[in-house]
């Protein structure tokens, strides 16, 4: 199926699913546990439900807005996952930066890029920002911010809902390692994808770009063993004072669910927080973040923005985030499946296809500009 006939985000899962290997696409897909979290992540959207504004205007929609002081065209944008070259060998987060500029919208680079930063930085002139973890040595984390700062990076997110991965069991029962090790199990799910094979082959390893000083991934038990050796599990809201002071402004908190942690986040510096259940990968049967989103609105009382993922399939599900009170929406498996369906050109499809949406839900409810998509527009569910 080319590119041009997915209509919608499923249709880019269902391309992804037929090109990658089982345990590749599964390890996109999947969540913790039994993956409720996961499935209502999605579902939840359809709770909340829209009126709208009638006999205005809106033969001019203005999508533009400023998310953590970065100027957008667009209020989503793409979100950091971590080894993005196992998804598409050929170029991985060198396709999803390249799509991001074309689509005029932020890319955001994980600390577990399988690119460099500066072959990141080359790849887009576009607006970028880097994901981090609080790890065991500063100095490791210092050093790679610098880098990010004399790349060109303005953003700085630190992810802070991993102290232990969680528990996805669909990566054990495909017997799925990153990067891929050699097995029978392997073979017999890639002899039917010869194409991304091929990629794998020819594109060298797949490794912790960044960190190439340390042990190689797979001496310390593939990515799992990897966090586990290097993140901290010790690390406190004193611990995070001085990374900000080291980034300075353009500074995010990721991973935050609760009131109470969005005062500390802001208390620390924190420009922005960024509300999330990490997908549905950590804990399972967490709140849907389109129900926090009202206590996260009121803790922040306008002194930071508030970004939101989890879930986002439609531009619609954007447009009710942002009535919900977010500032700016991203988006982790509708761009990774899209990458999955076709690289970069399958980012782009994927980004179009939001924008389409987002505009017509914006046309449809009568708002032509990002500060009209206002909560009286959408009824919560009853709780």
């Amino acid at each position: 199926m080319k590119l041009a006939r997915a209509i919608n985000i499923n249709d880019l899962r269902k391309m992804a699913k037929a090109r990658l290997p089982r345990m590749v696409f599964d390890y996109i897909d999947g969540g913790a546990d039994d993956e409720v979290t996961l499935k209502h992540s999605v579902s939840r959207f359809d709770d909340y439900q829209m009126t709208w504004r009638s006999l205005l205007d809106v033969s001019h929609i203005d999508t533009s807005t400023t998310i953590m002081g970065q100027d957008t065209t667009l209020p989503f944008f793409i979100s950091p996952t971590a080894s993005t070259r196992l998804f598409h060998p050929a170029k991985g987060e060198l396709a999803m930066a390249g799509a991001a500029e074309k689509a005029g919208v932020i890319y955001a680079c994980s600390t577990l890029a399988s690119h460099t930063l500066e072959d990141i930085a080359k790849a887009t002139s576009g607006p970028k920002w880097v994901q981090i973890y609080v790890w065991r040595d500063k100095e490791l984390v210092r050093n790679f911010l610098a880098r990010a700062k004399e790349a060109g990076f303005t953003g700085c997110i630190l992810t802070v809902d991993l102290p232990v991965p969680g528990n996805r069991e669909r990566d054990p029962r495909n017997q799925f390692s990153l990067p891929p090790r050699p097995s029978l199990s392997l073979a017999r799910q890639t002899i039917t994808k010869p194409r991304w094979a091929w990629d794998l082959v020819s594109g060298g390893k797949i490794e912790v770009a960044n960190f190439k000083e340390l042990a190689r991934v797979q001496d310390q038990g593939g990515l799992v063993g990897f966090v586990n050796s290097q993140f901290s599990r010790g690390v406190t809201w004193s611990d995070v004072e001085w990374m900000r002071e080291f980034w300075g402004p353009g500074f995010a908190i990721k991973g935050i669910s609760r009131g109470e942690d969005v005062k500390r986040a802001i208390d620390v510096g924190a420009d922005t927080v960024w509300v999330s259940n990490h997908g549905g990968r950590q804990l399972d049967t967490s709140v849907p973040v389109i129900d926090l989103l009202p206590e996260i609105v009121e803790a922040v009382g306008g002194r930071a923005d508030i970004i939101a993922d989890g879930g986002v399939r439609r531009g619609s599900h954007v447009a009710k985030l942002l009535m919900r009170g977010a500032t700016g929406v991203a988006l982790g498996r509708a761009s990774l499946y899209g990458l999955g369906a076709g690289g970069e050109a399958g980012v782009l499809r994927a980004l179009t296809i939001m924008e389409d949406e987002l505009r017509r839900t914006m046309a449809l409810l009568g708002a032509t500009k990002i500060s009209e998509l206002d909560p009286n527009l959408m009824r919560a569910p009853l709780q």
